[in-house]
C-alpha cells in the first residue's frame, strides 16, 4: 500500500469515527417537545436553539469529507489496478499469443484419466 493510500485510509477513519459521534450526541426531532412545556432547554451548551445549527453544519461537512475521501480511494485503487502488467501479475495467452482474460475451455480442465470425481472434498 502506497503512502498516499495509508494517508487516505487514516482519514477516512477519524472522519467516520467523528461523523459516527456527532450522529450520536445529536437529539432527536423529538426532543424538542419537552422545551414548549419548559423543560429548560434555555440551559444547553450552544444556547436556546440546541445547537441544530452548528452541529447540522459540522455533519454535512464530515459526510461530505467522507465522501470525498471514498471517492479519493476508490480513484487510487483503480489507478493501481491499471498497473497490473508492470507489477508482474500473470495474464493468460491464448494459442493466437495475444493477451486475455478468458478461461481455457472446458475441455481443458477435465480430468486426464476421464473419470469424474463427484466426491465432496473435506474442509
Amino acid at each position: 500500500m502506497s503512502t498516499l493510500e495509508t494517508v487516505l485510509l487514516s482519514l477516512l477513519v477519524i472522519d467516520a469515527l467523528a461523523l459516527i459521534s456527532l450522529v450520536l450526541i445529536q437529539q432527536g426531532k423529538g426532543a424538542d417537545v419537552g422545551a414548549a412545556f419548559g423543560s429548560g432547554s434555555s440551559n444547553t451548551v450552544f444556547g436556546s436553539s440546541g445547537g441544530a445549527t452548528a452541529m447540522t453544519r459540522l455533519t454535512t461537512w464530515l459526510a461530505i469529507g467522507f465522501f470525498v475521501i471514498a471517492f479519493g480511494l476508490a480513484y487510487t485503487a483503480k489507478e493501481r489496478s491499471e498497473q497490473a502488467d508492470r507489477l508482474g501479475i500473470p495474464q493468460v495467452i491464448n494459442s493466437a499469443g495475444e493477451k486475455t482474460m478468458d478461461l481455457p475451455p472446458a475441455g481443458d480442465l477435465a480430468p486426464a484419466s476421464g473419470e469424474q470425481n463427484n466426491e465432496i472434498p473435506e474442509i
